[in-house]
């Protein structure tokens, strides 16, 4: 499927690949052709050091869906690791072996997996953060038709595609260490703040965050939904660095069925001898990239020249869009 087919039926599409290749300003540009072509799009940055606001050319207040001024139908979304501390605490400071009488658990046999779990390394609070934000909106009811995910550069994002079975297993080691101790583990309350009921819910909780967390996994994987755009420049080490993302990708078993090669110098005999000879060298990497993921892209390689200015806010995104529609 192309790109421009992809933005007009699917509902998730998330742009990754390495750091300084332009994933901000295709994923921009992406969702505001979406916008303007009637899709109500939500653009959110998964990047703990984010530059979509500054890409959109706004301010973005940090864990607020804003709305981009000027452009009907696009909400803009900074996800910021630091806001809400407290609802994700319990995914750093959970300790079980904390406020337990120990006495008589090693003869039940769970001594060792209280260890075993509380010397287990949870996800880093702004992994956590962002997979909870898209848990947000893809397990619950919202009016965006499209949600385009501005990602971390690739083993950042490598370790947020990974999430869903890291979530799910560990949450899955403290259910069943939750049924063995029964009501005992009120430790977890603290990771549960929106539950005000008296009675012990936490079991009620962890179930149906497993669960939102396999949907979601799900949702992630289903092609008919959600696909992953690759970007990436003509550079040895860009390509070995896609090959590696893109076998990854595979393994969760993204959809991946557009590759973007951006900041192409452009042919010009004008050109002085430096221009030329980056020209040169970029052709030979093109070539290349072409021979080795044509089959996997199905043939939907993008290339986008190098422009003369930054590209950032509306006009020149929107002239990137053309190149990635086109």
């Amino acid at each position: 499927m192309e790109l421009k087919e992809e933005l007009l039926k699917l509902k998730f599409i998330m742009f990754g690949g390495k750091g300084g290749v332009g994933k901000t300003s295709c994923a921009s540009s992406a969702a505001i052709w979406a916008a303007e072509n009637g899709r109500n799009t939500l653009i959110i940055s998964t990047d703990p050091a984010h530059s979509l606001g500054d890409s959109l050319g706004l301010e973005l207040p940090p864990g607020i869906p804003t709305p981009v001024d000027h452009i009907k139908n696009l909400t803009a979304l900074e996800i910021n690791p630091k806001a809400n501390m407290a609802d994700f605490k319990g995914l750093t400071n959970i300790n079980p072996m904390e406020d337990l009488e120990m006495g008589g658990l090693d003869e039940m046999g769970m001594f060792g997996e209280i260890q075993e779990l509380s010397s287990m390394n949870p996800p880093g609070i702004d992994e956590a953060l962002a997979f909870g934000k898209i848990l947000e909106f893809i397990e619950t009811e919202h009016n965006f038709d499209l949600i385009v995910f501005d990602t971390a550069p690739t083993g950042h994002t490598l370790r947020f595609l990974s999430l869903p079975e890291t979530l799910s297993g560990w949450i899955g080691k403290m259910l069943k260490l939750r049924v063995k101790l029964g009501n005992f583990l009120g430790v977890f309350k603290n990771f549960f703040k929106k539950e005000k009921s008296e009675k012990d819910n936490s079991m009620e909780v962890l179930e149906r965050l497993n669960n939102s967390i396999l949907n979601a996994r799900d949702d992630l994987i289903n092609p008919e939904i959600t696909s992953f755009v690759i970007v990436m420049i003509p550079e040895e080490m860009a390509i070995a660095e896609t090959g590696r993302l893109l076998n990854q990708l595979i393994k969760y078993n993204m959809s991946v069925s557009n590759m973007v090669i951006n900041q192409i110098f452009p042919k010009k005999e004008e050109l002085c001898d430096f221009c030329k000879n980056r020209r040169n060298m970029q052709e030979k990497h093109i070539k290349r990239i072409i021979e080795i993921f044509k089959d996997k892209m199905n043939k939907n390689i993008i290339q986008i020249p190098l422009f003369n200015d930054e590209v950032r806010k509306y006009g020149k995104l929107k002239e990137l869009a053309d190149y990635l529609i086109q």
